[in-house]
């Protein structure tokens, strides 16, 4: 089975979602992971409240540091969910595919609490959006 790992910067919210989605849409045809460059404190709470909206439970993720994996799993799938994390990913040895989204940080996004729960929003239906989309390129017989 491979392994699935979604890198960012914070691993408080892209790549958080990502995991989640894949879990639910790849059901076990992969091992998923996430993990940021440099791992916030925790998952960021509007990123908790708009996969809860969409029946999503957080509970059990956490932000986790990429060097936790380094040298320590291979991984048939690197997905960088962030511009930073594509130009600063380590090398992972031997992994068989590297991937990049640009997706907006929606913890950087500056405006009242409305504006910003809705920026959470729509990158979390972007990334559901990636997640369906590659899950879909993955399925189509090479040719």
């Amino acid at each position: 089975m491979p392994r699935v790992l979604f890198l960012c910067t914070g691993n408080s919210a892209r790549s958080q979602m990502a995991e989640a989605f894949l879990r639910r849409y790849g059901g076990d045809r992969f091992e998923v992971y996430s993990a940021g460059l440099e791992p916030a404190r925790g998952v960021h709470p509007l990123t908790v409240r708009v996969m809860e909206e969409i029946g999503y439970d957080m509970k059990g993720h956490y932000a986790k540091d990429v060097r936790d994996y380094l040298g320590r799993l291979h991984f048939g799938y690197v997905i960088t969910v962030c511009d930073r994390a594509e130009q600063s990913c380590p090398i992972f040895p031997g992994i068989t595919q590297r991937i990049h989204w640009s997706l907006e940080d929606p913890a950087a996004f500056e405006g009242s609490e409305q504006e910003k729960l809705n920026k959470f929003r729509e990158v979390r239906d972007q990334v559901e959006a990636y997640v369906k989309a590659w899950l879909k390129e993955l399925d189509q017989p090479e040719g």
